[in-house]
C-alpha cells in the first residue's frame, strides 16, 4: 500500500497526503527517501494513530534522520457534533471551528517547513485536517482561492480508494465500526469546493490574511518567509 491523495504545494516544500496505508519498514523508509521528506507532521489523534502507525525505528528508516511530529487534533472533541455535518457550509464551519480554537496547531504543523525541511503532512484521508492546513500553507505562500479550492477538490478523486482502505483497517481494529460510518455519501467523507469557498470566505472576514492569522498563532517573520520562498 501506499501514503494517498499524495500531491505537493508551497514551492514542494510540503507534501500533503493520507495516512500509510499498509506500509511496513521497508517501504516505509523508501517512501521517504524517494520523496526526499525530513519531516513528517502527523495531525491524527492517538486513537487514530494506533489503527494506523507509522512504521518507524526510532523516528527514522531512512539513511537521513526524519522527524515525526506529532501534532494531533481529534475532530470527536474539537467540534460540536460531526453527526451534524450534512451540508458543504457545514463542512465549512467545522474548519472554521478549528482554526477558532487551535491556532496553536496550525502553526505547528507548518513550522517544520517554514524553517525549510521537505514535510509531509497528514491526518487520516489527508482531507479535512490536512486541507485546513494546506490552505493556510497556499494562503501564506501567496495563492489565490482559486488554487487553494482546486487543491481542496482534488481530494475527491482519491476518495472512494481510500475510503474502503481505511475502512478495512478500521473494521480489523475496531469490528463494532458500522460499515456506514465510511459511506461515500456522508458529507463528512466528501470534498465538495463549495465547503472550502466557505471557509475561505469567511476566513478571510475573520482574521484577515493567512499571514496575519498565522503571525498571531506564533510563526515569526522570518517562518512566514520561509512559507513564501520559491
Amino acid at each position: 500500500m501506499a501514503v494517498l491523495n499524495l500531491r505537493s504545494l508551497a514551492g514542494g516544500r510540503i507534501l500533503r497526503g493520507s495516512q500509510p496505508f499498509g506500509m511496513d519498514t521497508a517501504a516505509t523508509a523508501d517512501f521517504l527517501e524517494r520523496h526526499g521528506i525530513k519531516t513528517v507532521v502527523d495531525l491524527r489523534s492517538e486513537y487514530e494513530r494506533a489503527i494506523v502507525p507509522w512504521q518507524l525505528a526510532n523516528g527514522s528508516m531512512s539513511k537521513a534522520p526524519v522527524e515525526l511530529v506529532e501534532n494531533p487534533l481529534d475532530p470527536r472533541t474539537a467540534s460540536d457534533g460531526l453527526q451534524s455535518i450534512r451540508t458543504a457550509e457545514d463542512l465549512g464551519e467545522l474548519y472554521l471551528g478549528w482554526v477558532r480554537t487551535r491556532p496553536d496547531w496550525v502553526a505547528e504543523s507548518l513550522r517544520p517547513a517554514a524553517h525549510g525541511k521537505r514535510t509531509l503532512i497528514h491526518c487520516s484521508l489527508g482531507k479535512d485536517r490536512t486541507g485546513v492546513v494546506s490552505a493556510l500553507a497556499l494562503l501564506a505562500s501567496g495563492a489565490g482561492h482559486a488554487a487553494v479550492i482546486a487543491d481542496y477538490a482534488a481530494s475527491t478523486a482519491a476518495l472512494p480508494t481510500m475510503l474502503k482502505t481505511m475502512a478495512a483497517a478500521w473494521r480489523l481494529a475496531v469490528p463494532e465500526v458500522p460499515e456506514e460510518a465510511f459511506s461515500p455519501s456522508l458529507m463528512l467523507l466528501q470534498s465538495p469546493e463549495a465547503a472550502m469557498e466557505y471557509f475561505l470566505d469567511r476566513f478571510g472576514l475573520e482574521f484577515g490574511s493567512a499571514a496575519d492569522y498565522l503571525r498571531d498563532a506564533g510563526l515569526s517573520g522570518s517562518e512566514l518567509d520561509g512559507l513564501r520562498r520559491r
